[in-house]
């Protein structure tokens, strides 16, 4: 009975003590960078939601245990097209960007900064070409992607130029592939946070003077690992209010409203209304209607900022005009009509470039080519009488649409970093 007891008690003990070996927590991000440049930016892909998770575990302790940074690291590769030595100083300028944000957190040691920098990062590229099976042929491009690790490796004699190899396979389909898909996922840092847990189950932890502010965070113990869940910050907003200044030249006044609906994609709708008369002139500049579009962006900037940069898309209008200057005269539709008896219509295709300009504007330039078509009336004014002419249909294949946009960024997030705001 007295040796169970002990078993018992010693084990309970034993218990105990591994309980307490639950020192160490890790946490890390991705931080991504553009290509060839060493600036942070939050709005480069995940970026913001990752250093804000960081941000948080920095400043974050608990009732009954302190967490101590340890140790910092930064680690660095490189996607293939750029030179070792280039990548390298890239990496160690990287790093220390990184360094000097969370530096903002409190005093970082040098002896707590560590940076490791892997050279291109082959292996990464193969579990990315793995798992994207639209790559151009694929097989043949793991196997030389392999080949090629292996030479990095040491493990088999070099053949040459590795990136140069990949250019000239099967006419560089797979290169460019790789390079647009691929590539900017490799050009990052990994951040690695280390903590030390201190236990004082007797008399609590001394706290600082200075008061800091905690966010409410659940920790879950499980298998010797912590995770640490923080909320998650607001999604980002983005829309705009515009105006068409080629209109607003020829005296018709419009406005129009873009909403980014995620991925790339947006749809702008827009109404213009000029009405002027003089009738003892027979001067006559009236025109109404609207356009919808849908639109792609695309292109380096494009994926740095929405609603900026290159864009596609389709749209579709219809309006009535009625031009007259004193000598013959053109209606758009039936006399008298709603817009939907006078309507002309067109339909096609865009291309435009929005430019930042400020924090907040942009100027957007679209040109669109496509069918326009619809009934119109010619006529002409004698005495105080307008005499009809003809009626004719409208059949124009050609440009229908064309704007130079005064746009106004609205949404939470949704402005031009290099145009006014902080660098």
């Amino acid at each position: 009975m007295t040796k169970k007891l002990f078993l018992l008690i010693w084990i309970l003990y034993g218990g105990c003590l591994s309980a307490q070996t639950v020192h160490e927590a890790r946490d890390s991000v991705k931080i991504y960078f553009r290509q060839g440049k060493i600036d942070l930016v939050p709005e480069l892909r995940d970026n913001q939601k990752a250093l804000d998770r960081i941000a948080d575990s920095l400043k974050n302790t608990y009732a009954d245990s302190i967490y101590r940074l340890r140790r910092i690291e930064v680690v660095g590769g490189a996607s293939p097209e750029g030179s070792v030595r280039i990548n390298r100083w890239l990496s160690e300028k990287r790093a220390g960007v990184l360094f000097d944000y969370l530096s903002r957190y409190g005093s970082l040691p040098d002896t707590l900064k560590t940076n490791t920098f892997l050279g291109r990062d082959w292996d990464g590229l193969i579990r990315l070409v793995v798992n994207d099976p639209d790559v151009p042929y694929r097989e043949e491009t793991l196997a030389l992607l392999r080949e090629i690790a292996d030479e990095a490796r040491g493990s088999v004699p070099t053949k040459g130029d590795h990136l140069g190899r990949i250019q000239r396979l099967r006419g560089g389909a797979p290169y460019w592939y790789m390079y647009k898909h691929h590539f900017p996922e490799l050009r990052a840092s990994r951040l690695y946070l280390w903590y030390e847990k201190v236990w004082n189950p007797v008399a609590p932890i001394p706290q600082p003077k200075t008061e800091i502010l905690i966010p409410p965070v659940d920790t879950v113990i499980i298998h010797d690992t912590i995770y640490i869940h923080v909320p998650c910050p607001e999604k980002p907003f983005y829309m705009d209010v515009r105006t068409n200044m080629l209109y607003d030249a020829l005296l018709v006044p419009n406005i129009g409203l873009e909403f980014y609906l995620g991925k790339g994609w947006s749809v702008v709708a827009d109404w213009m209304y000029g009405w002027w008369k003089t009738d003892r002139r027979h001067w006559y500049w009236r025109a109404y209607g609207g356009n919808i579009a849908v639109r792609k962006w695309f292109g380096r900037t494009a994926k740095e900022k929405p609603l900026t940069g290159h864009h596609l898309g389709v749209y579709g209008q219809i309006f009535t005009y009625d031009f007259e200057t004193g000598g013959r005269g053109y209606m758009g539709g039936k006399p008298g009509g709603t817009l939907w008896d006078k309507m002309n219509y067109a339909a096609g295709v865009e291309y435009g470039y929005s430019l930042p300009i400020a924090r907040r504007l942009n100027i957007d330039f679209t040109i669109g080519i496509g069918y326009w078509g619809g009934t119109y009336h010619e006529y002409k004014p004698v005495d105080d009488c307008y005499v009809w002419q003809s009626t004719k249909q409208r059949h124009w294949f050609g440009p229908t649409k064309a704007e130079v946009s005064l746009v106004w960024l609205i949404g939470r997030g949704n402005y031009n970093k290099e145009k006014g705001g902080k660098r």
